[in-house]
């Protein structure tokens, strides 16, 4: 009998296929004591298997490049980190197994994390996956991941760890569903990567048998388990209509009636630009410029280094729009040499441009490494700075900018509410605005964007989200300035024409989503976002909000 269960739809796409489970976790090391004269040999062993598991993260990345290649590269570096591997060689050196020393170390740090603010809590999920990954190697069992199957199937589990969503094989798995996670987590940004159709924080999910068929919609957050016949002749029928219009549309972003919205995408460094280009992307929205930072968290990377990464990514959009995010190091994304160690709430801390303004060597070099990069290309470039929360801020990064002879526009990112209700005096500062809509809900709310538990008011579709929004594009158009969109709220469809009705003037995404907001905006009519807009803002709820939009944009 088919039954239905709904989470958060992360990737478009159906998927219909037999459950298969995600394996098991490691299970807990016995606490049993060594001979003093056996420890530095398990210390070893256990540095050893550290470096074997911060390798191998480290060659998933590269296989997989782009956006998962990043954040390998940071589980990679939380496997390596000093403080963590002197905590491992104390509990040896007092009698712990390597593996024992490994589980109890990282379980402090775990226990530090989950209680220094629902920010750092999020990395949590990251940190088991390292933990699991080294005891798994010292215990010599299977790593924890994803099963083998030569049939294709369709993954449930808790949650998706970076490194086994980095290389899924889109030929064996279908979708995936999780019990935890985001619209903004880790793998949902990876399933949008991939083209995966994904289902998110889904509770209960994880009891539906091995072997049941389902059907996913990532799209709605559907689950069907058992689905009839018709369901799933319904299901693959959407899902072809939804490709013939991938197929049918083309060219630049806008609605049916000409009004022009254009469509970027969000890279984190040359490696996602492929894809971009592909997509038909009119230029990049957000350049994400922590990846050149993650290589070495001691100190930042040469000028001459930038210049050559950032060249990379201006030259594949000639006469386009290149929009960089300068450096958004802090709370999840800490640099030793930037961001401070010992702050109570890193994500209500120094982040963002506040790390940047006191260290303004840092933010000068790349200001300039900007400014050579660009030089002698027809492509026209936006630096924007993160974490702005008035004018002041805006001032300073503005003057800056000037300091570092930049030829660019200047603009600042709304991910703080004060940012947004202030936006006409920040434009008073930078020539157009970004809003972040991921970090803009979880400041509003109050809800971390990796905890499952809070997914509800992470939900871009919330009214008073899009209240925020509406006060940035009135702010912008008052001045005669733009303001775009560069969360994954854009990456919608639906919700990138409720944006365009709100008064956006750009949308910017994964690549793998352009096709379908081009496709699904080329449907209506300015006016016709409009009025679904203003039903969305008029909803109490996220999904009264949604029902709202849908009803209007299909004349019911």
């Amino acid at each position: 009998m088919e039954t239905t269960l709904r989470g958060v739809g992360v990737s478009h796409g159906v998927a219909i296929g037999e459950v298969r489970h995600m394996g098991t976790a490691v299970l807990e090391p016995p606490a049993k004591q060594i001979p003093a004269e056996e420890a530095e040999r398990e210390q070893g062993r256990a540095r050893q298997a550290v470096e074997a598991v911060a390798a191998d993260l480290i060659a998933r990345g590269n296989l997989a490049g782009g956006e998962a290649q990043h954040v390998l590269e940071a589980q990679a570096m939380i496997a390596q980190d000093p403080e963590l591997i002197a905590d491992v060689d104390r509990r040896i050196a007092v009698g712990s197994t390597a593996e024992r020393g490994i589980y109890d170390a990282f379980s402090h740090y775990r226990e530090l994390l989950a209680g220094a603010g629902e920010y750092m809590a999020g990395r949590v999920a990251d940190l088991d996956d390292v933990r699991n990954r080294i005891v798994a190697r010292l215990l010599g069992v299977p790593m924890p991941g994803v099963p083998d199957s030569d049939e294709p199937y369709v993954l449930i589990a808790r949650d998706l760890a970076p490194a086994d969503t980095a290389l899924l094989d889109p030929a064996l798995v279908l979708g995936f569903v999780t019990e935890e996670g985001g619209p903004t987590s880790h793998s949902a940004i990876l399933a949008r990567a991939l083209g995966v159709p994904a289902v998110v924080a889904l509770p209960g999910a994880g009891e539906i048998g091995e072997g049941t068929v389902i059907a996913v919609d990532g799209s709605t957050g559907e689950l069907f388990v058992e689905p009839t016949e018709e369901r799933k002749a319904a299901l693959t029928a959407a899902a072809a209509e939804r490709k013939a219009a991938l197929a049918a549309s083309s060219g630049p972003g806008a609605t049916s009636d000409g009004h022009k919205v254009p469509l970027l995408a969000n890279v984190g460094g040359p490696a996602d630009v492929p894809a971009a280009v592909e997509a038909g992307a009119e230029g990049v929205g957000l350049f994400r410029t922590e990846f050149l930072f993650l290589d070495d968290s001691k100190k930042a990377p040469s000028e001459a280094k930038q210049v050559e990464a950032y060249r990379k990514v201006l030259e594949a959009f000639p006469e386009g729009r290149v929009v960089v995010r300068v450096l958004d190091a802090g709370a999840d994304k800490p640099l030793d040499f930037l961001t401070p160690a010992d702050e109570p709430n890193p994500a209500l801390g120094v982040r963002g441009l506040r790390s940047l303004l006191d260290h303004p060597d840092v933010l000068r070099t790349q200001l300039t490494a900007l400014a050579k990069a660009v030089e002698g290309l027809p492509v026209y470039l936006e630096v924007m700075a993160p974490m702005v929360a008035d004018r002041t801020d805006a001032k300073a990064f503005a003057d800056a900018c000037r300091e570092a002879g930049l030829q660019a526009k200047f603009g600042a990112m709304v991910e703080i509410p004060s940012a947004a209700l202030r936006a006409r005096s920040i434009l008073q500062e930078v020539e157009f605005l970004s809003l972040g809509t991921n970090d803009l809900a979880q400041y509003t709310f109050a809800a971390d964007r990796q905890v499952g538990a809070v997914s509800r008011l992470q939900d871009p579709w919330q009214p008073a989200l899009l209240d925020l929004v509406a006060l940035s594009a009135e702010a912008a158009k008052a001045e005669g300035k733009s303001c775009g969109v560069c969360g994954e709220a854009a990456a919608d469809p639906l919700l990138a024409c409720v944006l365009t009705g709100l008064g956006v003037t750009s949308l910017s995404m994964g690549a793998a989503s352009i096709p379908y907001v081009r496709a699904t905006l080329a449907k209506y009519t300015l006016a016709q976002c409009e009025r679904a807009a203003a039903a969305a803002r008029a909803a109490d709820t996220a999904e009264e909000a949604r029902v709202a939009a849908q009803a209007v944009l299909s004349g019911e």
